[in-house]
């Protein structure tokens, strides 16, 4: 690369975050050297802000967040843009979530996920061990702690701000047949949906994903689209992989992400992948 980046953009599962759901010391420490340089580092992931703090290791410091997959971005704690699913469109998901019996966590702005009470039995029931193949650990992982600590099982939904749905299953049959139900609901409610495993789907508002929140984030640092970079690993990456300049793939990113990039990691989020990328490129 002739030219260090202005910004970088990261993602996070399968990316700075590792299986088991931990960004390393080491991570922590090449992104306070970049930005020591002069570059900006933003995360940009489908987690929910409040999901942030308790995966990254003390002292853990950015520029800004993108979140929930481009709904919100945030400076510190200072919300710089929000969009919000409507209440409308909330309880007629939950209702077709209902009859398919999808798993599903609706996160509100600024307060706990949200499961209806009602559906809890079904729900926790596709979180039964033993964890099925195709699924991976750190998802699978995510899911147990929140159906342990970080689901507010209600009565019914509370506010009318939402950052976004999401919907796991445990076999892809039924989490596809769940994708074509929203698929035929987005001829009636426009919406987007997103995927960053094979048994999963997020919803968020119309239009709305990591590149919009890319350039949303570029104008409150009064930064161009030139000369910015970005490293992700899945489906839910591809708009920020296609918008920036250089794109990265990880290593352990599926073929279909790593054709569509100009470089990939010689290591995984395992192995401290983004960590080795950054400092063979920008570290004396």
């Amino acid at each position: 690369m002739a030219l260090k980046p202005k910004a970088i953009f990261l993602d996070m599962d399968g990316t700075i975050l590792n299986h088991r759901n931990k960004v390393s010391i080491h991570t922590k420490e090449i992104i306070d050297d970049l930005r020591s340089q002069g570059i900006f580092v933003f995360i940009a992931t489908g987690r929910a802000f409040d999901e942030i703090e308790g995966v990254v290791p003390e002292g853990f410091q950015v520029d800004g967040f993108i979140t929930s997959n481009g709904m919100a971005g945030y400076v510190g704690k200072e919300v710089v843009f929000e969009h919000s699913l409507t209440l409308e469109l909330v309880e007629t998901i939950i209702e077709k979530a209902r009859k398919n019996k999808v798993y599903y966590e609706l996160f509100p702005y600024g307060m706990s996920r949200v499961t209806l009470k009602q559906d809890k039995q079904y729900v926790e029931e596709e979180i039964r061990d033993p964890k099925p193949d195709g699924v991976g650990m750190n998802e699978w992982l995510s899911r147990k702690q929140a159906i342990k600590e970080e689901i507010a099982w209600e009565d019914h939904i509370e506010g009318n701000k939402f950052s976004k749905f999401y919907f796991f299953a445990r076999t892809k049959d039924h989490i596809n047949e769940w994708k074509n139900e929203l698929n035929q609901l987005k001829q009636e409610i426009d919406f987007t949906t997103s995927i960053s495993s094979l048994h999963n789907v997020e919803v968020m508002v119309a239009n709305v994903n990591k590149a919009t929140g890319i350039k949303q984030m570029l104008q409150q640092f009064d930064l161009s689209a030139d000369d910015i970079m970005a490293i992700g690993d899945s489906d839910n990456d591809l708009p920020m992989l296609q918008f920036v300049t250089y794109a990265v793939a990880m290593k352990n990113a599926p073929d279909h992400i790593k054709e569509i990039v100009g470089d990939v990691t010689e290591f995984t989020c395992d192995e401290d992948g983004v960590c080795h990328y950054l400092k063979s490129k920008f570290t004396l």
